[in-house]
């Protein structure tokens, strides 16, 4: 599984979460609302330090991006790509299915 974060979006996290480097960004589901693979669930985001085996990492530009193994219910089988809503000025997560 990967995760792909574009710079639109990496610029939002870092200036609405104000993270400096070194800090780490956990992508969870949870209930309520829905992605393009997934009705009643959607993509949560928190700062958070990583356990010390993640299910799926990304470090760019000194952040780290990750998804616990107590997650991979909600990832299994897909890539996360984080984009960034131009009209709404937030990210937005699409998943790919891994082939």
């Amino acid at each position: 599984m990967q995760i792909t974060i574009t710079p639109e979006a990496e610029n939002w996290f870092i200036e609405e979460l104000e993270l400096q480097p070194g800090d780490s960004v956990r992508f969870f589901g949870k209930y309520g609302g829905k992605t393009n693979v997934h009705a009643g669930f959607s993509t949560g985001v928190e700062v958070a330090t990583p356990s010390q085996e993640t299910y799926a990492a990304l470090t760019q530009n000194d952040i780290t991006y990750f998804i616990e193994p107590t997650d991979e219910w909600f990832f299994a089988n897909h890539d996360l790509i984080v984009g960034f809503d131009d009209y709404l000025k937030e990210p937005n997560y699409s998943f790919s299915e891994i082939k």
